[in-house]
């Protein structure tokens, strides 16, 4: 039975989960509550064996999220996140599944930053992206000085960071900063075919080569990233699905992938 929640909606459709950030009326925005809320969303997704691939997305045509709720914060009240950071995926190492974030609006401050912090990103054609906290006395805080760098290089990253600007989808994906564009009103439907597509492929393959991707990409150079001998190769040769992969090859039906 899914648990009932206030600030978010959470669907099950077998391997895959639908969390929508769900407070319309603030374009998303996230408070102490909602951060916590999430957190509480993604510790059961990344405990349930049978969760293989998680969609995020904001509620409503206008926004992904506009980020911290600054009328939240303006106040006075208490502002305090999760050990795993806004949403509770900013601050988030550890979790091996692929997340794929649906942007359909505004992705604003903390929630650009979120969508930084998913593995994929797919937008609508009106989506738009940037990190206005110097405009208002902050800075992104929640990782994206940190990733946008990483993710686009530094000099476009720093252009961002120091004005603000807004980013189209199209530029978002000259850039290299989301995976796939499509049409206003249906990046959740995107997202969908995108998730489908990783969901054909062997669970304890995409979670593996999510973990050693991000190890090697922290190592000096390739050959010490290629060389390095990885926890997660061992998970997978001694995996169900290393063996049923190449049976079902061979007698040439659809494999029965499992995630352990």
């Amino acid at each position: 039975m899914t648990k009932p929640y206030e600030f978010c909606l959470v669907e099950k459709k077998q391997h895959l989960w639908e969390v929508t950030i769900n407070r319309p009326e603030m374009l998303n925005a996230l408070h102490p509550p909602a951060n916590f809320e999430l957190e509480s969303v993604f510790n059961d997704f990344a405990s349930d064996d049978d969760a293989w691939v998680a969609i995020l997305t904001g509620a409503g045509d206008k926004a992904f999220s506009t980020g911290n709720d600054l009328k939240y914060q303006a106040s006075g009240k208490s502002l305090t996140f999760p050990d795993t950071g806004f949403a509770g995926l900013t601050k988030r190492f550890n979790l091996d599944k692929p997340i794929i974030a649906a942007v359909n609006g505004f992705a604003m401050g903390g929630g650009f930053e979120i969508a930084l912090a998913c593995d994929l990103i797919v937008a609508d054609e009106n989506a738009s992206f940037s990190l206005p906290e110097p405009k208002v006395g902050l800075a992104a805080l929640a990782g994206g000085i940190h990733r946008l760098p990483r993710q686009i290089g530094e000099k476009l990253a720093m252009e961002l960071l120091f004005t603000g600007r807004n980013v189209s989808a199209e530029e978002a994906k000259q850039i290299g900063l989301i995976n796939r564009i499509c049409n206003a009103g249906e990046a959740l439907g995107a997202a969908r075919e995108l998730a489908d597509e990783i969901l054909q492929c062997s669970p304890m393959s995409i979670q593996i080569s999510k973990q050693m991707c991000r190890q090697g990409q922290q190592m000096a150079d390739l050959e010490t990233a290629i060389n390095y001998r990885y926890d997660a190769f061992d998970r997978l040769i001694n995996s169900h699905d290393f063996v049923e992969g190449p049976k079902a090859f061979a007698e040439k039906r659809k494999p029965r992938w499992s995630s352990k």
